[in-house]
């Protein structure tokens, strides 16, 4: 097939549990230009250079044909992951002050025993169950519980934020023959009642201050100011979807990926101090995040001795950076305890995953309990039902069956 159809084979459904022989085609091809005019990037090294290199936007304003839909019907600003800097530079170092270091360097090693306590009586909700279905049941209500209670946001409200959350990530699937400029209207007005909802909290926050990361950016008068309410507004949706979102596919994706290689699951049994190196193994063979659809040149530019103009899309698909035999050795083997593991989970260079020490944290007390404590476990149906996404990638649902007689050990 010509490799101008790549992108649409990726984001083809019929593709998304196994789209890496694809991300192996365009590595082969290094870049290719795409039929609606965009360049797809899939080696590891040209990713690299490309995350690091200023002359690359993550504003989508700078797309030499930008979207109609970027003429924002909402009235919040872009987040500042949408920005370059000095705006995101300093929007950024905002939003880090209350979250980790320097200035706050205990808050995520303080959250450890929470997180424990959760994962434990989620598990302990499994008692009597044959079939639990590891997304509904843990995946997604373990990081929401932890992101909700960081910010101080109220746990009864997680079905409305949920609702929002999906309405405003579904811009992200590309698959062919859907209406796109109603996903993204409908996105669009999903984050501003979201905003304005974290707004309101933001202002009781003002006059009644709590022990939350919302009181503590409401509150925060370091050297360079405060957020203003609109970026205050558009930060806090990013922290609340990006909190949980990208976790909840890491946990399921890493659950899945041990399933299907059970003599690596037991060697975490038999060996737990190798689960921060499983993790980062995850991050590199099934990421949360599979490509950056939102990067654009600021000049023309050449990758790979191809020449790529100014505005045009560019997309990095860091799935396949993570697979690029150039720089990971058997990279398609799962190996837990894998050395110089410098992947692409998280992203890299100024735009790297503003949350990713709580993301490894929470992964890896996760997947610590369910190994350590579920008797039997098994696929009751491999692959499972994916999300649509072919960005944030990982399964709908992960119905598991194990012994229901046995009761959660520990």
């Amino acid at each position: 097939m010509s490799t101008e159809t790549l992108l649409e084979r990726i984001t083809d459904y019929a593709n998304r549990a196994d789209p890496y022989p694809l991300y192996a085609e365009l590595r082969e091809n290094g870049v290719s230009r795409q039929n609606d005019g965009s360049y797809l990037v899939g080696t590891y090294h040209e990713i690299a250079a490309l995350l690091h290199d200023p002359r690359i936007s993550s504003d989508l304003r700078n797309r030499a044909e930008p979207d109609a839909a970027l003429a924002r019907p909402d009235d919040l600003p872009p987040a500042f992951i949408g920005v370059d800097d000095p705006e995101h530079d300093r929007q950024r170092r905002l939003a880090m002050r209350p979250f980790g270091p320097p200035h706050s360097p205990g808050r995520i090693d303080a959250l450890h025993g929470d997180i424990e306590e959760i994962a434990r009586e989620l598990i302990d909700g499994f008692r009597g169950r044959e079939r639990i279905d590891l997304v509904d049941d843990f995946a997604y209500p373990l990081p929401v519980t932890v992101i909700c209670r960081l910010l101080g946001v109220p746990q009864e409200d997680m079905p409305q934020l949920r609702a929002w959350t999906n309405t405003v990530i579904e811009p992200l699937d590309r698959s062919p023959g859907d209406d796109a400029a109603r996903r993204r209207r409908a996105g669009m007005e999903a984050r501003s009642a979201m905003g304005h909802y974290l707004g309101e909290l933001a202002a009781r926050r003002d006059a009644h201050p709590s022990n939350d990361m919302i009181s503590e950016l409401v509150h925060d008068d370091g050297p360079e100011g405060r957020l203003t309410r609109p970026e205050l507004m558009t930060t806090l949706v990013l922290l609340m979807i990006a909190g949980h979102e990208t976790t909840i596919n890491l946990i399921t994706n890493g659950m899945l990926t041990l399933l299907r290689h059970p003599d690596a699951l037991e060697r975490l049994r038999r060996e737990p101090e190798l689960m921060p190196s499983a993790v980062e193994e995850l991050l590199r063979f099934e990421p949360p995040v599979q490509m950056l659809p939102q990067r654009t040149p600021l000049t023309d530019i050449e990758v790979g001795g191809i020449h790529i103009p100014k505005g045009a899309p560019l997309l990095l698909v860091l799935a396949s950076g993570n697979r690029d035999p150039l720089r990971f050795e058997n990279p398609d083997h799962f190996d837990p305890a894998r050395p110089d593991n410098q992947h692409f989970g998280f992203g890299s260079g100024i735009h790297s995953c503003f949350g990713a020490p709580l993301a490894r944290i929470e992964t890896q007390i996760a997947l610590t309990a369910l190994i350590d404590r579920l008797d039997d476990p098994r696929l009751a149906e491999d692959p499972p039902p994916y999300r649509h996404s072919p960005v944030l990638r990982g399964p709908q649902h992960l119905p598991i069956v194990r012994n229901a007689g046995a009761a959660p050990r520990g």
